[in-house]
């Protein structure tokens, strides 16, 4: 019995680690992919790619203008976006129970149509496995947008995702998460003189 499960570890381990190396290769050639993240399933890309951002917006016919957010894996990450983050921020990172979007003022070093007109960005740290392997190998942030048409509801389950959002990444990660929270995430925005306002629960 204990033989036999260590087997099937090693072949999941495989097939995680198989689905990473193809995610990281699309991502790096500037391609999108449909994968599961810590909520619900999401359309990614290279944050720092302006073109393959078009991409989704295109592919979800949402105008730029309504702001996608982006996945980080820790401090590192959050430090080379934002030069100045509110003591806050951290302890809502640290004390949240369930995954949390935090919107922060001046970011740097994304593409230009991720940032809203009011110079803000919205982050979220991620702790699922294949999400902070990914961000890990790409060492750069992770576009993650629901995987829906603008305007239509958000799938809670892969089965729900539209046929035109699956023909139009260039990749589908081949794995099906045990745990997800199955809705977006709560959002918290935060100014620099430690405003909190909370714009979803």
């Amino acid at each position: 019995m204990h033989k036999n499960r260590k087997l099937f570890n090693n072949s999941i381990f495989k097939m995680i680690n198989d689905e990473l190396n193809k995610s990281y290769e699309i991502i790096k050639e500037g391609g999108i992919i449909l994968y599961p993240t810590d909520t619900v399933w999401g359309i990614g890309c290279d944050a720092t790619n302006p073109e393959a951002v078009a991409k989704i917006y295109q592919l979800k016919k949402r105008v730029e203008s309504q702001n996608m957010i982006v996945l980080m894996n820790g401090d590192k990450m959050m430090h080379n976006v934002f030069a100045d983050i509110p003591e806050v921020a951290w302890q809502i990172i640290e004390l949240s129970e369930n995954p949390t979007t935090l919107i922060l003022d001046k970011p740097k070093n994304v593409a230009a149509n991720l940032i809203a007109a009011d110079n803000t960005l919205g982050i979220r740290i991620v702790k699922e496995p294949f999400c902070f392997k990914l961000l890990e190998r790409m060492k750069k942030p992770l576009v993650s947008t629901s995987a829906n048409i603008s305007g239509q509801p958000a799938p809670k389950s892969f089965k729900e995702i539209s046929a035109e959002i699956i023909k139009g990444v260039d990749y589908v990660v081949n794995l099906q998460p045990e745990k997800m929270g199955g809705k977006p995430s709560t959002i918290i925005k935060l100014g620099l003189d430690s405003q909190v306002k909370i714009i979803r629960k």
